[in-house]
């Protein structure tokens, strides 16, 4: 099965749940194992946060602004790209990774634990930052069917 989609999101906190939800409904019909959903979600929780807290221009705490979550479920894996329009990642393609007691950063570090495979970037041309993460995919024994 191979299932994609892509939102085009507010950077307001509500759109977080929002695409929370969407991920976690398309894996329920799509048949994945709920543990992986939920580290799924958590992990997307966090980028998305990420974006809208950071993912503006110069004034990253001005309302407006959006950011784009892209998830493709194709065969046994699930990646996901959070990419938003702010000023990236500074200095180099990846974030510095924090240390436990850091006040900030530690949703980067819960993302690599919950993922299998992540990517910190910077969008080239256009200026932003780029989170993809991916999984391996467990399934149920019955997957859900939608009834028309």
């Amino acid at each position: 099965m191979s299932i994609w989609w892509s939102l085009h999101l507010r950077r307001e906190a509500a759109s977080v749940p929002l695409a929370r939800r969407l991920l976690l409904g398309t894996m329920e019909t799509a048949g994945v194992d709920p543990d992986v959903s939920y580290e799924l979600s958590v992990a997307l929780t966090e980028a998305c946060a990420n974006a809208v807290e950071h993912g503006g221009g110069a004034g990253a705490r001005e309302p407006g602004g959006a950011y784009r979550v892209t998830a493709y479920l194709d065969g046994e894996t699930c990646r996901i790209e959070v990419a938003d329009s702010g000023p990236g990642f500074p200095g180099a393609e990846a974030p510095a990774v924090p240390s436990d007691e850091a006040e900030h950063g530690r949703g980067m570090r819960l993302i690599e634990e919950l993922a299998d495979h992540v990517q910190f970037g910077n969008r080239s041309g256009r200026g932003g930052a780029v989170v993809s993460f991916d999984k391996i995919l467990k399934w149920r024994d019955s997957p859900s069917l939608l009834m028309a």
